[in-house]
């Protein structure tokens, strides 16, 4: 398995530079780190003594993946999960936090292994998942990839100012979709028929 530290880097290079979306709930974000997530943990990158759109602006891919490291892998707990379901629940958490967890929660349960899904690794989930994992450890991060997907898709249903996140403006797979899939094996990939087929009610 890659380094967390490795994934980390791999995350930042996803999320790209400095985006300014009204469409985004999150405000202001550079390398996938949002002003709300700046404001929410403190963190003045330019040690002005308030927290706003500058310290955004002024965060490096370096400070992000330390970010990512600390508050959304060593804290949340992802290191006592199977080794194959770590990476694409990290990716997620960096995306949608506890509903990462609370995704792979509803998945185990669906599995026949119970947990509350309260978006909280405890030991009730790493049971659980390892119980999963033990009974099926070649499919479970397939599992987990395609209910990661199946969420993106419900949210843009939802919320129809998410659509362009899980389509593009040309009918293709939009960039949720597209990085849920890269942590799905290919014969599990929707093609794009497949994905016009699903979001084809969006209009």
């Amino acid at each position: 398995m890659k380094t967390v530290k490795v994934l980390a880097a791999e995350i930042v290079a996803r999320e790209g530079g400095f985006v300014n979306d009204p469409d985004d709930p999150g405000g202001a974000t550079k390398h996938g780190v949002t002003l709300t997530t700046l404001r929410r943990l403190g963190l003045d990158i330019t040690r002005d003594s308030r927290i706003d759109t500058a310290d955004v602006r002024a965060l490096t891919q370096a400070q992000a993946a330390d970010i990512y490291v600390e508050y959304y892998f060593k804290r949340p707990g992802l290191a006592a999960l199977p080794d194959p379901l770590q990476a694409s629940v990290f990716d997620m958490y960096v995306n949608a936090g506890g509903n990462a967890v609370k995704v792979l929660q509803r998945l185990l349960t669906t599995m026949g292994f119970p947990c509350d899904p309260d978006g909280q690794i405890g030991p009730q989930t790493i049971r659980a998942a390892q119980l999963a994992y033990d009974a099926a450890p070649s499919h479970l991060a397939d599992a987990y990839g395609i209910a990661r997907r199946n969420y993106y898709y419900a949210l843009a249903d939802a919320r129809p100012a998410s659509r362009k996140y899980a389509r593009r403006r040309d009918g293709g797979k939009g960039g949720w979709i597209a990085r849920a899939e890269e942590f799905i094996s290919p014969r599990y990939h929707l093609t794009l028929a497949q994905h016009q087929a699903r979001v084809a009610s969006w209009g």
